[in-house]
């Protein structure tokens, strides 16, 4: 798998680009805050329809501007694909495969596969649970069209019971239980589906980071990843009956997988806690690599690589183990200069400046 091409048009500090890649190493370089994150955003939101910022579409688009299109050309299994993405100011954003107009977004999920590695990444493991949920909500959005359905609806019914909760409170309670029992059997319905898949990628998580992680510490340290229900010991349904007083008083919903979290392990150390800040940026780059390794054997091929301004962030043999782990991948990698990779003799394949918009391909 790879990305051809890519054509941006009135997107971030981009006019107009046009870029072509090689598909193994594809290096971006120049000084911060002139457009290098921007290229590695495009690529992830043709693939995904989101921003790995969470930006919104608007804020996407170049000042002054009301559209935005991205193009890319992705070859999977011999075959290319088009994506076309229209963003636009004050409407939802259009997508197109191949020419063709696509109603639901899940339909562009499964032509490329892409992991995003960035410094904020290496903060997983000791940020809040929320980016620790959506580590996986986005790596199985992109793998199980299905659990991307259930965690849509998921999201959805909880929006609205939260809304239900809130007009409990203003004195119509009695009338609207009868309303709050129907939107929990939906809750516990895809709630419950939703825990399963992520306990499943989890269990699958564990099989592949141990082994990478003892490598990483020199085999000092062995990582277990444990999922954390909400609700504990307890089904969805129970722990939904258990806390009703407690949602009506706070109007909002308390458990579900959307209060969950993911534990890291170091024997009996809680490295989320207790870890220290150099344990818990190796935890967050074994997870990293497990992701590819996933992903790899999830679709039997490989997915495409996105490192931005990672190695910086890294020290020498954290760096040394990442870019060894890669070679087989197309990856794009932005940095501040092309120094570090000499010296590590990593192969560049093509390598591109990026000035304040402007992007100049340099071999």
């Amino acid at each position: 798998m790879k990305i051809e091409s890519l054509k941006l048009k009135n997107f971030r500090n981009y006019d107009l680009l046009k870029l072509e890649f090689d598909e193994a190493t594809n290096i971006f370089y120049g000084d911060n805050a002139q457009g290098k994150t921007n290229i590695l955003e495009a690529v992830y939101l043709s693939g995904t329809t989101k921003s790995h910022r969470g930006a919104k579409d608007r804020d996407l688009i170049k000042f002054d501007q009301n559209e935005s299109h991205i193009e890319a050309i992705v070859e999977r299994n011999g075959i290319n694909y088009q994506i076309d993405m229209h963003l636009k100011k004050n409407s939802p954003k259009g997508i197109a495969i191949n020419k063709m107009p696509i109603r639901k977004a899940s339909e562009l999920f499964g032509i490329v596969n892409l992991v995003f590695f960035s410094p904020e990444d290496l903060n997983i493991i000791k940020n809040g649970p929320s980016e620790r949920r959506r580590f996986v909500d986005l790596e199985l959005s992109q793998l199980d069209k299905v659990y991307l359905n259930d965690l849509s609806n998921y999201n959805r019914i909880v929006n609205q019971r939260n809304h239900l909760l809130k007009d409990m409170g203003f004195g119509k309670q009695q009338d609207l239980m009868d309303t709050l029992d129907i939107w929990d059997l939906q809750l516990i319905q895809y709630g419950t589906r939703i825990i399963d898949r992520r306990k499943k990628i989890v269990e699958e998580i564990n099989k592949i980071i141990s082994s990478i992680h003892g490598k990483l510490t020199g085999g000092k340290e062995n990582l277990q990843v444990i999922y954390e229900p909400s609700n504990g010991s307890l089904t969805l349904e129970q722990a939904l009956a258990r806390n009703l007083e407690r949602d009506l008083r706070m109007k909002s919903t308390s458990v579900g997988p959307h209060r969950d979290d993911i534990c890291f392990m170091a024997g009996d150390l809680d490295i989320r806690r207790y870890g220290s800040q150099g344990q818990q940026r190796t935890a967050a780059l074994s997870l990293k690599l497990s992701e590819i390794e996933l992903v790899k054997q999830a679709i039997h091929d490989t997915p495409v690589l996105l490192l931005d301004d990672v190695l910086s962030e890294l020290d020498k043999h954290r760096q040394n183990y990442l870019l060894d782990s890669i070679h087989d991948i197309q990856t794009l990698i932005t940095c501040t200069g092309v120094d570090e990779f000499v010296n590590h003799r990593f192969s560049i394949n093509k390598v591109f400046h990026v000035q304040n918009g402007q992007v100049a391909k340099e071999n």
